[in-house]
């Protein structure tokens, strides 16, 4: 006899199979830490991942070089903020809850032996991305997590009770739903059909490029620096920072650079990426020098090596390369005396060490950190449980929501916190 496919029997069989307590969408960071840590808590509930990918947790198998930069190590709330140009307010109260301390503890815990390097990037032992990549398939095994490749998510909406979901090979149903997948814009598409406001993305951490002749033969030079960005009209973009600069073949890189590029994204791109970039070279440990001591220096330093050139005096421990740069593009000839310097060309001199400007005229992809400003607008969502606030049973974490952070640990740390409290809400 066939089967009865109109049973009552039969569509509850269905309905089981299909029914997950926690369906993720999105095999990555976030997506691994909020299924296992979930499953952790209530080991009755059936969880699932979906990846719409071949693979799962690129994204961390390529960070940090490949080894997988996890956290950072800064322990006070109030500071780990300051690395967030979007997102500095919601996360401090999520931050109290779970932070940097917490994450290194989960995965010792686990197994996984970590390393501070000196600037605070916390690292496995390893070196590798793949010790971490290990932990998670591990403990999503342990507390039999469901894992789905290549399922890419078409649609998902709420039905009564639970939510639907519709990816390539099947249909999905769930209790709560868990959006952990990035700057993917077919999901945003999805989200802004069901109420949501996705703020435009942009890109943030790049590299800026200039054709000036300036930075010809001064490609791997680093020096503290302080930087702020001008528009083409010269107006300040208030946006300034004291950090490392690298110059490059293309033009400037190193942590001021990704800073003023993460804080300015939004900005940046109004103007195209055509802006003015300002650098104060003198950097002397907690200060920054200005002009008119600037100025007095160089005065001093004219009487006291009077008979020697300039270029066989650098000053304020630049490196000869960039000093004698800096020389030329003052007008002074480096094989000058000091003493033949007149007021005007000391006075030009302390101005371009302490404003030298630059224009740049378009950016550069950071390595492989590819990251975005924008995703779900933060009003929208409840930051003591990532749950949506316009929708039942929905969570959000990573950067599908727009929060975004410097190089350093920062955007892993966002999508380990977020994981962690959805964890805790819905278990």
């Amino acid at each position: 006899m066939g089967a009865n496919f109109g049973s009552p029997l039969f569509v509850d069989v269905i309905f089981d199979r299909n029914m997950y307590d926690i369906l993720v969408i999105g095999g990555g960071a976030a997506g691994f830490f909020t299924a296992i840590n979930s499953a952790e808590k209530n080991p009755s509930l059936k969880i699932a991942i979906l990846e719409k990918g071949k693979d799962v947790l690129t994204k961390v198998r390529i960070s940090g070089g490949g080894r997988c930069n996890v956290t950072h190590a800064e322990f006070i709330p109030q500071n780990l903020v300051k690395n967030y140009p979007r997102g500095e307010k919601e996360l401090l109260s999520p931050f109290h809850r779970f932070m940097c301390g917490d994450v290194m503890e989960w995965f010792e815990s686990r197994g996984v032996t970590l390393k501070t390097e000196d600037d605070g990037r916390v690292f496995p032992a390893s070196n590798t991305s793949e010790t971490i990549i290990k932990c998670f398939l591990e403990q999503a095994k342990l507390h039999k997590v469901e894992l789905f490749t290549e399922q890419n998510v078409t649609d998902f909406h709420y039905n009564e009770k639970f939510w639907e979901v519709r990816a390539t090979k099947q249909k999905f149903l769930a209790r709560k739903l868990v959006v952990t997948t990035g700057s993917n814009p077919k999901i945003w598409k999805i989200l802004t059909s069901l109420g949501h406001t996705i703020v435009e993305p942009v890109p943030s951490l790049f590299t800026f490029n200039t054709s000036d002749s300036f930075i010809k033969k001064l490609a791997g030079i680093a020096v503290n620096a302080e930087v702020l960005l001008r528009d083409r009209e010269n107006k300040s973009l208030k946006i300034k920072n004291v950090s490392p600069v690298l110059i490059t073949h293309w033009g400037f890189s190193g942590p001021a650079i990704l800073k003023l590029s993460a804080w300015g994204a939004r900005m940046l791109a109004e103007q195209n990426y055509q802006c003015i970039l300002e650098v104060n070279w003198l950097v002397q440990g907690e200060e920054t020098l200005n002009q008119e001591e600037t100025l007095l220096i160089l005065q001093e330093t004219k009487e006291k090596q009077a008979r020697k050139m300039l270029q066989n005096t650098p000053l304020f421990q630049l490196p000869r390369r960039l000093w004698g740069n800096l020389l030329q593009k003052s007008g002074v000839y480096p094989n000058e005396l000091w003493s033949n310097l007149s007021k005007v060309q000391l006075r030009v001199l302390a101005e371009t060490l302490t404003c030298s400007r630059f224009m740049i005229d378009g950016k550069s992809v950071f390595k492989e950190e590819f990251v975005t400003a924008g995703g779900v607008l933060l009003s929208e969502i409840n930051f003591k449980t990532f749950e949506s606030k316009l929708l039942k049973d929905l969570y959000l974490a990573g950067e599908v929501i727009d929060v975004d952070a410097v190089t350093g640990g920062f955007n892993f740390q966002n999508a380990w916190t977020g994981a962690y409290l959805i964890s805790e809400a819905i278990s």
